[in-house]
């Protein structure tokens, strides 16, 4: 079940391979993101030290965070895989071009996840030949749906 989706990535990027990582999360981010108070517009994952961070992903606080604790709605999240995955990803990394974009957050057996994928980046005119593509999709899926008179 999906809690939020970054639709800017696949407009963005083409995503070659995905993985699903944990993350870890304090108590007031939980509450927050079961609540659906997240954005992944800008997020991206960034490799430090050997491992796997969010960084940018936007978590709003609930009102009723609690007083003692000072919630940093944009703070670096640790994501959780196996190390040979996080080698494997160090390596198509290190090569020219290619990125690590946090493409959705979702339940997995009470657990929130992050889908994270290995992307290259679009240029201009294949942003363009893609909306061309999708705009075309949509008119045929019109002209299909009207009846005929």
């Amino acid at each position: 079940m999906s809690i939020v989706q970054n639709k800017k990535a696949f407009h963005d990027y083409f995503i070659e391979e995905k993985y699903e990582a944990g993350i870890a999360l304090e108590g007031w981010e939980v509450k927050a993101i079961r609540a659906g108070r997240v954005q992944l517009k800008e997020s991206y994952v960034v490799i430090r030290d050997g491992e796997l961070y969010l960084i940018n992903a936007h978590i709003s606080p609930l009102p009723t965070a609690s007083r003692h604790v000072r919630p940093d709605p944009t703070r670096s999240r640790k994501l959780l895989l196996h190390a040979d995955e996080i080698k494997r990803l160090i390596g198509k990394v290190e090569r020219a071009g290619y990125t690590l974009v946090a493409l959705d957050l979702h339940y997995r057996n009470g657990r929130i996840k992050a889908e994270i994928g290995l992307a290259k980046g679009k240029k201009k005119h294949d942003v363009r030949e893609a909306e061309k593509k999708r705009e075309w999709e949509r008119e045929k899926q019109r002209l299909l749906r009207t009846p005929k008179q």
